[in-house]
């Protein structure tokens, strides 16, 4: 039986773990801050030792983009040190390593979608800290280990873009959403199912990065536009410009994934954004 440590359980990716879980025939130990420390080293061994982990899925993060600016001690401690006393605890005992990363490496000015290998330059306090915990897990290089990284997630857990439409949507007569900001959203569920699917299958030397969101292109202006009309809201979505809704880090502008690498080495399917963002509606109970 596989022993499945997931951290930040109780955030969008980890709830939405917990919830398929049962169609797994693994063994899960669903922590959170309160239950275990992960930047705390010996803690976390001995987490492992007692419960004989195999393969860890590291959901947490700290993913206060602007709150992060002031606070950087703590990013980095959960973005950057968190994930190399994992690395180095699963390369000591050979322990897979699933870390769950972001488009934030990259400062969003592309003209073509991202691959892995891209040159990275994150804007702000939170994409630097995401990146230095990659290269950290990079360095120390534990077997079987990947980095996926994801963008624009949302759940019908926690909160998320598309809960923060529907509750202004159903308040509003009327609503102003960035329309230069272009990406693909990340139905968490999703992504849950790949990471579950291709743990048996991951083999690799040295570490392997990964690119995750759904299919598709499209702006936020697009994405709240979606969440109208399959919910029924009668909200009328204005596009406006980033320079309209200004925030303490400057967000990419550019955020497509190219998922080509995830889809051919473990031959899965990635489900259309649409597609997907009626389901987690239909979840939520809001398609009308």
């Amino acid at each position: 039986m596989t022993n499945i440590l997931v951290t930040g359980s109780n955030g969008q990716l980890g709830s939405e773990i917990r919830g398929i879980s049962s169609n797994y025939e693994y063994n899960f130990f669903f922590t959170d801050r309160s239950r275990l420390d992960i930047t705390n080293f010996s803690e976390v061994k001995n987490f492992i030792d007692i419960n004989n982990i195999n393969a860890i899925i590291n959901c947490a993060a700290y993913t206060a983009v602007d709150k992060a600016e002031e606070d950087e001690l703590n990013a980095d401690k959960i973005n950057h040190l968190a994930v190399k006393y994992l690395a180095e605890l699963a390369k000591e005992k050979n322990i897979k390593l699933v870390h769950i990363s972001t488009d934030y490496v990259f400062n969003g000015e592309n003209f073509k979608p991202y691959v892995e290998d891209d040159t990275t330059n994150p804007n702000g306090v939170y994409g630097t800290t995401k990146f230095t915990g990659e290269k950290a897990m990079n360095n120390i290089n534990p077997l079987n280990s990947i980095i996926i990284r994801t963008s624009w997630v949302y759940s019908s857990f926690g909160a998320n873009f598309v809960k923060t439409m529907l509750r202004l949507g159903k308040d509003k007569d009327s609503l102003g959403v960035i329309f230069d900001q272009v990406g693909t959203p990340t139905y968490a569920k999703d992504l849950a199912k790949v990471i579950l699917d291709i743990i048996p299958n991951i083999n690799n030397q040295q570490v392997e990065t990964y690119h995750y969101s759904n299919e598709g292109v499209l702006s936020w202006y697009d994405f709240a536009k979606e969440i109208m009309k399959i919910a029924k809201i009668e909200c009328k979505v204005n596009p406006i410009e980033s320079k309209e809704y200004p925030t303490p880090v400057k967000r990419p502008h550019y955020s497509l994934l190219n998922k080509s690498k995830i889809k051919k080495e473990f031959n899965i399917t990635i489900p259309y954004w649409k597609d997907s963002l009626y389901e987690c509606l239909t979840v939520m109970g809001e398609k009308k």
